[in-house]
């Protein structure tokens, strides 16, 4: 393959990125939309000493859905045989993620979001188990989230016992 060639895969390759990008987005903006009151409904409830200010759950989900549709790229870009049951695991934990947010702001249903929001961690890990059969790089992206949805689950629990 010549240099020229390869230049001309690059616009694909660019566009997946980005279409991942705006499915990621999309999820968050539509999380956002489904807690248009969080920041009162947060501050409201009685959490526990360790649990984040509210301001830092947006910065920190920026960061992670970027992360998230970089690794999905990552595992298109350069498959290691098919990639379906991989992405299959990646768009169930993308539903599951878009799932949490109505379920507890929303709906204050603090028990059905922790179901929801431990069903995600699964779904998280078997992302990354699938990924690491493609691309290691791709699994290690998703180690934040499934760290940070870990931290989450606990936070979610705490409320959930703590506001019945």
């Amino acid at each position: 393959m010549n240099a020229g060639s390869s230049k001309r895969y690059q616009g694909p390759r660019r566009l997946v990125l980005l279409g991942l990008l705006a499915v990621c987005y999309a999820v968050a903006a539509l999380g956002g939309l489904a807690s248009a009151g969080a920041g009162d409904t947060y501050t409201a409830l009685d959490r526990p000493a360790w649990a984040p200010p509210g301001w830092l759950f947006g910065p920190v989900w920026t960061v992670l859905y970027g992360t998230i549709a970089v690794a999905a790229w990552l595992v298109l870009r350069n498959p290691h045989g098919p990639t379906r049951t991989a992405m299959t695991w990646w768009s169930i934990q993308l539903l599951l993620n878009l799932a949490w947010t109505p379920l507890f702001f929303a709906a204050d249903e603090y028990g059905l979001a922790f179901l929801d929001i431990c069903l995600l961690l699964a779904a998280v890990l078997g992302t990354i188990v699938h990924f690491a059969r493609h691309r290691r790089a791709a699994a290690l992206l998703l180690v934040p989230y499934m760290l940070w949805v870990a931290f989450a689950s606990a936070l979610n629990l705490s409320i959930w016992l703590s506001n019945s």
